[in-house]
């Protein structure tokens, strides 16, 4: 298979260093708590250098890795060698995932919604690969609570941030746009992280359903 066009050399090296340095600050336990009751068949969209890996449970029986940037795959694939479920590390884009309808238990987005050119288009696929009773575990940096903040936001997204930062967006709701592909959120945790206030501080941290909430 071909490799698709996404390449950004100089971001995928410093998120590979800011990544391990997020990881000592607390991030790793937010992974482990995303990836908690996950089991069956997994895809993992924009796996990055695959530090997920090492905190899928053991009920899991599968990972699909996907992530387009070279030379995170290339780090994502060595991650996945000490993983301690099988993962499979492929190329592809979010918006046309490798993958049969209703194939996967569950999905999870993480650090990946603020940077993809299509959101909206990327959890509709999400939402086609899940089989009835699939999951989505996310955990994203997302638009602020203030108004001030998210002025901030969107002065930085439109101009700079995402040229340095890999087409990174700092004030999406992810949260909306999950809700626009059919999903019902079950569980949300919003956190500061890290806890000095700056325009990607903002987290999420939650699951959602794919099939819709029953009334009760």
């Amino acid at each position: 298979m071909p490799e698709t066009r996404v390449n950004h050399p100089i971001f995928a090296r410093f998120y590979a260093r800011l990544s391990q340095a997020m990881e000592h600050r607390g991030l790793a336990e937010r992974r482990q708590k995303l990836l908690a009751g996950l089991s069956g068949q997994v895809i993992e969209v924009g796996a990055g250098n695959g530090l997920n890996f090492a905190h899928y449970p053991p009920a899991v029986t599968r990972v699909l890795a996907v992530e387009p940037e070279p030379r995170l795959r290339r780090l994502a694939r060595t991650a996945a060698g000490a993983a301690p479920v099988p993962v499979e590390v492929v190329d592809g884009l979010a918006d046309r995932l490798p993958a049969e309808d209703a194939t996967f238990d569950g999905a999870v987005a993480s650090l990946v919604l603020c940077s993809l050119p299509n959101p909206d288009s990327a959890l509709r696929e999400m939402y086609r690969v899940l089989g009835p009773r699939g999951r989505l575990c996310f955990l994203e940096h997302v638009r602020a609570e203030s108004a001030g903040m998210v002025r901030v936001q969107r002065l930085l997204d439109a101009t700079v941030w995402p040229l340095l930062a890999g087409g990174c967006h700092t004030g999406r709701d992810s949260v909306a746009a999950i809700e626009r592909a059919g999903f019902t959120v079950d569980r949300l945790e919003r956190f500061m992280f890290p806890r000095v206030r700056t325009p990607a501080s903002f987290f999420v941290l939650g699951t959602a359903s794919r099939a819709p909430a029953v009334a009760g």
